[in-house]
């Protein structure tokens, strides 16, 4: 393993290497194209849940789900120590070198880890749930957090199952279990238990059942699709090397998630619950934008790593996935911006057109840390800078922190997303500073900028449509229309589109690569 910390000397970059060449691009074209569609049905599925609750349930209801499941999430980071993101580093590796016993070896090592160390916190969270809810003076959270402590030691196994597939690279199986299935059996079962009129029960009732048959299917699904790999006579391996490289992760999860989380509990604290039910919907909107992110990441971060040692072939990835991202990514974040109130009320209800500026400022925000390296620093990650990402998730909570504790204060929920916002934006700029000093590696092309001025008159025509029609659900439909319309007719005007954007193409649609201006 490579020192997470070390920078390397690398000879010049050589800025016409051949994308036609790479396999991976196609690899990350084909998978990304695979996770796409599942993060789409999952998107989909997770507004429409959403949608449900807003309608059957109070904010206030919603809202106390919302501070229950962040206070589940941010206690699983510490029950899996990090250690299934060592699953997708370390079982590459041991594949590309046919050493199928030391993968195997990884995986059973971590799955026994973390089933042991989650069972012991959800048994802390049971006896602490009381202490919890007067702490947000929230009495009815206590039953939640109950109820809810069982999913710890799932979610465990569940990120085990998710990086199991990420480091195989198949991830259909992973769009089966986390972008079908459990959406799907959740969004049935809360509907049933929201009709018998089981209210907060209901939506706790849905999310665990959601989760276990979600880990069912996935678990029988990789036991007979890897049975190559699950076959193999088992080869420990070393903990050192697994402990190295996770433990700064775990911290940087721990972090991470707490940064995720942090606003509602800093809203929870000194807000009503029903602040947090409309901020949880402002967010989600927001967030939306991560949807190509978190398509492409997982099979981004293993083409890293396998190739990490060749920095001209990792930047000339990077640089591709950067302008799939920002193309993509960039129109919709501009409609979401112009027209966040309608989508909001037509959506939820208009009462949660409360967040539209939450919208506004997280669209940006998330646009702009996406595009170079995500949230969760996925190409640091690859190259094996686990301390960097750490140090990153340690300022990107700290501003996200100490923002929102100044501002929530003063003007309520836009103050939560202001801290939000003012951490993206530093981390990814911190990103792309570091990568550039380590690895000499950036973004910044020609073809990338046509890119980002395609966006300038897609803006300018989207803007009168919000103002001609006083409708929400007409501003809702031709908005995107007119946004998405001017921009792609900018990028064949400006011809922004390259050879590697063909071979992505092609691996999506053949169709869709003839479409392609001059290609």
């Amino acid at each position: 393993m490579i020192d997470p910390d070390a920078g390397s000397a690398h000879g010049p970059h050589d800025s016409d290497a051949d994308p036609d060449h790479d396999e991976g691009v196609s690899t990350l074209a084909k998978q990304g194209s695979i996770t796409f569609a599942g993060n789409v049905v999952k998107g989909v599925l997770g507004f429409a849940i959403v949608m449900l609750m807003t309608r059957f349930v109070s904010p206030s209801v919603y809202g106390l789900f919302v501070l229950a499941t962040s206070v589940i999430l941010f206690l699983q980071v510490f029950a899996n120590l990090g250690l299934p993101l060592a699953i997708d580093y370390f079982v590459p590796q041991y594949l590309a070198d046919d050493e199928r016993g030391k993968a195997k070896g990884v995986i059973v090592q971590v799955t026994a880890t973390v089933l042991v160390t989650s069972s012991l916190v959800a048994f802390a969270l049971a006896f602490s749930a009381a202490s919890i809810s007067e702490l947000f003076q929230e009495p009815s959270m206590r039953v939640a957090l109950l109820f809810l402590s069982v999913t710890i030691p799932m979610l465990a196994i569940y990120n085990v199952l998710l990086t199991s597939y990420y480091s195989i690279k198949k991830l259909q199986y992973r769009v089966l279990m986390r972008d079908l299935v459990r959406p799907i059996v959740r969004f049935v079962v809360t509907a049933g238990l929201l009709l018998a009129g089981f209210g907060l029960l209901g939506l706790i009732g849905g999310y665990v059942v959601g989760l276990f048959v979600a880990i069912t299917v996935g678990a029988a699904v990789f036991t007979y699709k890897a049975w190559n790999l699950l076959s193999a006579e088992i080869e420990l391996v070393a903990p050192g090397p697994l402990v190295t490289y996770s433990l700064p992760l775990a911290m940087t999860s721990v972090v991470f998630v707490l940064m995720g989380h942090v606003d509602y509990f800093v809203l929870g604290y000194f807000l009503e619950s029903d602040n947090v039910g409309i901020y949880r919907v402002g967010y989600m909107l927001g967030s939306g934008l991560m949807i190509i992110f978190n398509s492409l990441s997982p099979v981004f971060k293993p083409l890293i790593a396998e190739t990490r040692d060749d920095i001209d072939l990792v930047e000339q990835r990077f640089r591709i996935m950067a302008r799939w991202i920002a193309a993509i990514t960039l129109p919709i974040a501009i409609f979401l911006s112009l027209g966040a109130s309608s989508y909001l009320a037509v959506l939820y209800t208009p009462q949660y057109a409360e967040a539209s500026t939450v919208v506004i400022l997280l669209a940006g925000a998330f646009l702009f840390n996406v595009t170079f390296g995500g949230p969760d620093g996925s190409l640091l990650q690859g190259l094996g800078y686990s301390r960097i990402v750490f140090a990153n998730t340690l300022v990107l909570f700290g501003a996200n922190f100490l923002v929102s504790l100044a501002l929530v204060p003063i003007i309520g929920i836009e103050g939560a997303a202001v801290g939000s916002a003012t951490a993206l934006f530093l981390v990814g700029g911190l990103t792309l500073v570091e990568i550039y000093y380590l690895d000499g590696i950036h973004p910044f092309t020609r073809d990338f900028a046509k890119i980002v001025g395609a966006g300038v008159p897609a803006t300018i025509a989207g803007v009168p449509v919000v103002y001609l029609f006083e409708s929400d659900t007409i501003t809702a439909g031709v908005l995107p229309v007119v946004v998405v319309g001017t921009y792609l007719l900018t990028l064949i005007a400006t011809d922004a589109f390259t050879d590697a954007d063909a071979q992505m193409a092609a691996e999506f649609s053949p169709t869709l690569q003839k479409w392609l201006p001059g290609r």
